[in-house]
This record gives C-alpha cells, sequence and structure tokens, in this order.
C-alpha cells in the first residue's frame, strides 16, 4: 500500500515540479496567436477553454490503454510502478507536452506534417504509414473492447454493438468538433473520474493487499521485462498514439500557456489512472484465483468486472464499468477524426464539404470492422509495437527541434535512445517480429539504434548549415487542412 500511494503522490509532484520545468525548456510565449485563431474554420480549427481542452484531452488519450495495459503490466509485479512512475513523469509527459507545443508554433500540424520538416521528407511518408496503421488499429480495439464489457452486461448482441458505437464514431468523425465531442465529453469525464477514484478510494479504504516495491520478475511465463513491460504498458506511462491526438487539441487552445495543464497534466492524470488499476488487479488476484487466471478466462474485461463489483459492489460497480467503457469510445472517436484530417493534409483535401469529409472517413471504418474479427490478444500486441514507434519517432521530433532551437534536449534525448532500444529489441525477440533469441535481439536492437542515433546527427549538421525556422509565423491565415503546406521546407 505504501509504494501505491507514494507512487500516486510522486505522479503529482512530478507535474509541478518536472512539469514546470519541461515547460521552462521550452519557453511559452502567452502573447504568440494560436491556430485556434489564425486558423480558423470553425470545424477542426475553433477556440475552447481551457477545462474542456483538458477533458477532451483526456478522454482523447485515456482509452482502454491505461486500464488494459496497466492490468497485462501487473503480471510483471510491482516493477510495472516504478515504469508508470518514471515513464509517465520523464517521457510519456514531456513526449505529449512537446508535441502539443510544437504543434501549436506549426499551424497545428499532425505528427507526419512535422516529423518531414525535422526529421526529412522521406520519414513524412512513413510516418503517415505508421500514424494510419496505428489509428485503425486503435479505433478497432476501442470498438471491440467495450462493445465486449457492454455484450457481458445487457442481452444485446456483440454484433449490434459494434455497429452502434461504428455509427457514433462516424458521427463524431464528420461534425465541427465542438458540435458532438466538444459538448458530450465533460460528462464522459465524470465518469471516468468516478470509476478510477473509486476505484482507487476503494483500494485504501478496503486496505488491499497492494505488493510493496519489488523488482522482481513475477511473470507467470518468466517473459522478460525489458522489452516487454516497456510495450505492454504503454498507454499510462509513455504513448504514441498520444502524437496522433495532441494536434486535435493544439487546433483548439487559445493561449500556449495552457499547454502544461492540458498535455503535460492530462498524460499525468492517465498515469494515476494507470497506477490505481495496475495495483487492482496486482492485489485482487493474490489468492486462490490468480490473475493469469482471470486473465486466460476472460482477458483483461473479465478483470475489470470482477475488480469493479469487488470493490463498489453491484450499482458502483457498473457505474465503474460504464467509466471503463467510455474511456475506449471517446478515444476511438477521436482516432478516426486524426486519421481523417491526418491523410486529409497527406493528399491536400479540404475538409470543409461534409462530403469530402464522407469521402475520406468511409473507408477507414470499412477497413476497421474487418479488422475487428481478429484475435484481441494479436491485434493488442501490433498495437503495442506500432504505439511505442510511433512515441520513438515523436521524441525524436521534441529533440530535434530542442536541438535547433539550442535548448537542452537531454529531456526527450534520452527517453529518446532508451525506447528506440526497446521498441528494436521487441521487434527483434517478439513471436509478431523475427523471433530471435533475447541475447542476440539486444545485440540487432543496440545496432539499429546506434544507426538511429548517426542518422539523427546527420540530420542536425545538416540542418544546422542552413536557415531553419522551427517555429512557423503564427500570423499567417491558411484554409483546413492546409497545415502541412504552411510548414516550412525540410528539404
Amino acid at each position: 500500500m505504501i509504494t501505491f500511494i507514494v507512487s500516486i503522490l510522486l505522479l503529482i509532484v512530478g507535474y509541478f515540479t518536472y512539469g514546470k520545468f519541461v515547460e521552462r525548456v521550452f519557453v511559452t510565449d502567452r502573447k504568440r496567436r494560436t491556430p485556434a485563431f489564425t486558423m480558423r474554420d470553425n470545424i477542426d480549427y475553433v477556440p475552447m477553454n481551457t477545462t474542456r481542452n483538458s477533458l477532451i484531452q483526456l478522454l482523447n488519450i485515456a482509452g482502454v490503454g491505461p486500464i488494459f495495459g496497466p492490468i497485462l503490466g501487473a503480471l510483471y509485479g510491482p516493477v510495472a510502478f516504478v515504469w508508470i512512475v518514471v515513464g509517465c513523469i520523464f517521457a510519456g509527459a514531456v513526449h505529449d507536452y512537446l508535441t502539443g507545443m510544437i504543434s501549436i508554433r506549426n499551424h497545428g500540424a499532425h505528427l507526419p506534417q512535422l516529423a518531414g520538416k525535422f526529421l526529412g521528407k522521406a520519414m513524412k511518408h512513413v510516418v503517415n504509414g505508421f500514424a494510419i496503421l496505428l489509428l485503425l488499429l486503435v479505433g478497432t480495439v476501442f470498438v471491440t473492447s467495450p462493445a465486449a464489457l457492454l455484450a457481458n452486461m445487457t442481452s444485446l448482441s456483440l454484433t449490434l454493438i459494434i455497429v452502434a458505437i461504428f455509427i457514433y464514431y462516424l458521427i463524431a468523425t464528420l461534425l465541427p468538433i465542438d458540435k458532438v465531442i466538444g459538448r458530450i465529453y465533460p460528462y464522459f469525464g465524470a465518469l471516468l473520474l468516478f470509476s478510477a477514484a473509486g476505484i482507487g478510494i476503494g483500494l485504501i479504504v478496503t486496505g488491499a493487499p497492494i505488493p510493496e516495491l519489488s523488482f522482481q520478475n513475477m511473470h507467470p511465463d518468466a517473459a522478460p521485462i525489458f522489452p516487454l513491460l516497456f510495450l505492454t504498458i504503454s498507454c499510462g506511462a509513455l504513448s504514441g498514439f498520444h502524437a496522433t491526438q495532441t494536434p486535435i487539441i493544439s487546433r483548439t487552445t487559445e493561449n500556449e500557456t495552457n499547454g502544461r495543464k492540458i498535455f503535460y497534466g492530462m498524460m499525468i492524470t492517465e498515469g494515476i489512472i494507470a497506477m490505481i488499476w495496475a495495483a487492482a488487479a496486482m492485489s485482487l488476484f493474490y489468492g486462490d484465483q490468480s490473475l493469469s487466471d482471470v486473465l486466460a478466462a476472460g482477458g483483461p474485461a473479465a478483470v475489470v468486472s470482477e475488480v469493479s463489483t469487488t470493490m463498489l459492489g453491484a450499482v458502483g460497480g457498473t457505474l465503474a464499468v460504464l467509466g471503463v467503457i467510455v474511456l475506449p469510445i471517446t478515444s476511438g472517436d477521436t482516432a478516426f477524426r486524426s486519421a481523417r484530417m491526418i491523410i486529409a493534409d497527406y493528399i491536400k483535401v479540404d475538409q470543409k464539404p461534409i462530403i469530402k469529409r464522407v469521402m475520406v472517413a468511409l473507408p477507414l471504418f470499412v477497413v476497421s470492422y474487418a479488422l475487428t474479427h481478429m484475435d484481441f490478444t494479436l491485434l493488442w500486441r501490433y498495437f503495442s509495437w506500432a504505439n511505442q514507434t510511433t512515441a520513438v519517432i515523436a521524441l525524436w521530433v521534441g529533440t530535434m527541434y530542442l536541438v535547433l532551437s539550442r535548448k537542452p534536449h537531454l529531456i526527450t534525448s534520452i527517453p529518446a535512445t532508451f525506447m528506440t532500444m526497446a521498441t528494436f529489441t521487441y521487434l527483434a525477440y517478439a513471436p509478431i517480429g523475427f523471433g530471435l533469441p533475447l541475447h542476440l535481439s539486444y545485440v540487432v536492437a543496440a545496432l539499429g539504434t546506434l544507426i538511429c542515433i548517426a542518422l539523427f546527427m546527420k540530420r542536425v549538421r545538416r540542418l544546422s548549415r542552413t536557415t531553419f525556422a522551427v517555429d512557423e509565423p503564427a500570423e499567417q491565415v491558411l484554409g483546413a487542412g492546409k497545415a502541412g503546406d504552411a510548414l516550412a521546407t525540410s528539404s
């Protein structure tokens, strides 16, 4: 219990200390006009207040990731707590903050445009592919998981629930952000906070047997902590999916000084949610019924149901499960919305006419529906790999921005290097990758990481010899879907 409480406190302290430090490194400009005003189109670029932006950002990034991921990561034991705290404060929250703020400084550009500008034109095409793949996987995972929970709670068929969720996603993807998402998210946010707070308070009040800090690997199959834990727990520690979501809110942020609360702060909040569910999973299944048995029988959804009803009773447990259902739905809708915006920016399709939004969005939903028939566990593995690869790219983008701005870059270069190594190791070792022996995977990953660092340094030297604007002019007014065109040339 002490480890759990201290971990929560460390996350909160991290927001007020390291979060403030990161903000000072970036250097916000209170007087600079944001894209919400300079590029306003009342569809994607719409000024909204900080409270609404914060709630939307939280619900955007906090899908089932900070619940299902920590539950699966709990199999490794209390070492999962360390990754959630350290990863969230020093990697995930920094990743979210810089992605959001750099996007604000570049007309609300999405990650593919930012990667093209800072890492080279070839990376723009690579990241476009990764981003669309990731968002499709996210959208699919965040359809199947809440649908399964709802099917367990009601007599409705799984297919009917999936179709209903897709219909909502289509509406939320096509309509202006302030018409659906901006209006209903405050209510969803309240349900989410009740769910997380209820479970957290329940753990403390009941004196749940949460294990204390230990670096022992408790995984029943002795799966290696590195790299698997660092990809299993992504949301709640470090998640590349967030790099696809923060530009949505960078287009609605009224002032740069709001960035720490919106981007860094909401990632810390997600970390607290992840900590609660990791602790719940570890504590409730230290008996005759092990966590691995419950996961084998019904997956993470079964753990959620068991934890919620045990802690809060039938009524409170149902509300808590509804809060868990809200999380993936409110991330899935913005995943598809973000995918639409990225594709539109890439192929330069104006998004003001709704028919053009439909033309871009419909193929995404067709592919996603086909993916719902895949095994969830396999889907999650591909999601984890694509997710952390995207996070690595976003961290290198942030590092390039800081290097060229002559600002301290270790806040991003250290986590970027670490996660590059972890991601390469996973790709080499995992069955969905090359399936190499673990020690050989470390060697391959080390070589891959060194090559990435060398290519990065080559890019730094090239850009340092030219006049390169890390920030685009704030006053330039452009039409919707033209953010990519506004970026400085990166040839």
